[in-house]
């Protein structure tokens, strides 16, 4: 397992797709950085980071993903070895916040951006981007937002907690084709809110109340309301809580 460690960067998963295009890289390289100055959340929200207390990494991940309808699965498998790792360090109150916004009760101590590459030859390459806080402590600007020593109130060792994801993350990939049913049903057992009486707005600004039961094959939320279920892609439904 390859670590390249950076000082300065714009962007972790930016590097490691360049990186990609200049030279032949081995599965499961992991590029972190001690800063990162245009950090990016899903759909082009920014990622603010301290510099060198919290963990800013992008691992490449190939020859698991075949099809487009599979990607996914790829969230589920990131999301579980994050969480896997997080619950052996004793962090309380872990979730998934749909798609894949890591929490700790009703804060965010993480975030996660997948990049895919469909090549020609019909391979897909990913980039997984993982922003965690780990040693930050002020989040005044940041009121839902919190860090794995504030919830436990010690130390981490950074290197050691990359170590420990990507190489969870292997072992969930190595198992998935066995184990992909049990994989989805802890995702859904893990989901922030699930099965709780909660408040949505849609994308039309429209407010509703209702139930995540799940995810479909897709990876879009499924959410019960009023005796119907509806299925709402990233960015079409922000929850309220």
């Amino acid at each position: 397992m390859r670590l390249v460690k950076l000082d300065a960067i714009d962007s972790t998963n930016n590097y490691l797709k360049e990186l990609i295009r200049s030279e032949e890289v081995e599965n499961f390289t992991i590029i972190s950085a001690y800063e990162q100055t245009q950090g990016r959340g899903q759909m082009g929200s920014s990622w603010v980071s301290e510099k060198g207390k919290n963990i800013i990494m992008s691992v490449l991940v190939k020859d698991f993903l075949s099809k487009a309808e599979q990607v996914f699965d790829l969230n589920i498998s990131f999301s579980l070895a994050v969480l896997s790792v997080l619950k052996k360090h004793q962090i309380p109150d872990l979730a998934v916040k749909w798609p894949n916004d890591i929490m700790s009760g009703n804060k965010k101590i993480g975030g996660i951006l997948i990049e895919n590459n469909f090549k020609s030859e019909g391979d897909i390459q990913s980039v997984i981007g993982l922003g965690l806080n780990v040693h930050q402590t002020n989040f005044s600007q940041l009121p839902q937002a919190s860090s794995l020593s504030v919830v436990a109130q010690r130390d981490f060792d950074l290197d050691i907690l990359i170590f420990e994801i990507v190489s969870e993350l292997k072992s969930i990939i190595n198992h998935w084709t066995l184990s992909r049913e049990n994989y989805r049903a802890q995702y859904t057992d893990a989901l922030f809110k699930f099965n709780q009486k909660i408040g949505f707005i849609k994308a039309d600004q429209t407010h509703f109340e209702g139930c995540i039961i799940g995810i479909n094959q897709a990876g879009k939320i499924l959410i019960k309301s009023q005796g119907d279920i509806f299925d709402f892609d990233i960015k079409e439904i922000q929850m309220i809580y």
